[in-house]
């Protein structure tokens, strides 16, 4: 009998310290960060959300997109994305890599079909097409193009949109961002932005 009240006595304990564990980790502390974000940054917190003029907004129903997921691009005139491997395509339901190994059949073949297809559209031999061009990123979501591939389509959107290279050179050297602290990735331009920026211009 005893055994048995010592075992129910341990049994309550080990169910109050869950209940609190979850009261604290579960609910509270994932308030207290959501309230902290909210009040420190907003923007940033509710998703990060642009509006069709490139300015910040935290109302979904004025927002284009947001500025940290890509989008699929079918308008020729503008900046296109990497590939995306996320559903059908920037899937946020859906959002994977390939899972396709480096010496794959199928992903070969899939990067040289796409690289003949960006070399043809930008008017460039194939060499010159960079790997971001035709590789999907692990989320399938990356917002960002390198600057080597954003610098390979500003002659066709320049082109399109009745733009000097110029002006769509300084719109991709504007929403370029750096390596993080200087040191991590590398410079990337964020191709929702970048593409609001040239519609604005043309």
């Amino acid at each position: 009998m005893k055994d048995l009240h010592a075992l129910f006595r341990q049994s309550l304990a080990g169910l109050r310290l869950l209940l609190a564990a979850t009261l604290l980790l579960g609910v509270a502390y994932p308030l207290l960060v959501t309230g902290v974000a909210a009040v420190a940054a907003p923007w940033q917190s509710r998703g990060s959300l642009v509006t069709a003029d490139g300015s910040h907004t935290t109302d979904p129903d004025e927002a284009v997109g947001s500025a940290l997921l890509g989008q699929a691009v079918t308008d020729e005139s503008l900046f296109s994305p990497r590939p995306s491997a996320a559903g059908d395509g920037y899937d946020t339901l859906s959002t994977y890599g390939s899972n396709l190994g480096p010496e794959s059949p199928d992903l070969i073949a899939s990067i040289e079909e796409l690289r003949a297809a960006v070399a043809e559209r930008e008017g460039v031999d194939v060499s010159a097409v960079p790997a971001d061009a035709v590789t999907a990123s692990g989320s399938g979501l990356d917002p960002h193009i390198s600057a080597a591939y954003a610098d390979l389509q500003v002659p066709r959107v320049a082109a399109a949109n009745g733009l000097s290279e110029d002006a769509v050179r300084a719109l991709v050297e504007e929403h370029t961002s750096g390596r993080t602290l200087g040191v991590l990735g590398e410079p990337r331009v964020n191709v929702l932005q970048l593409n609001l920026a040239v519609l604005a211009g043309s």
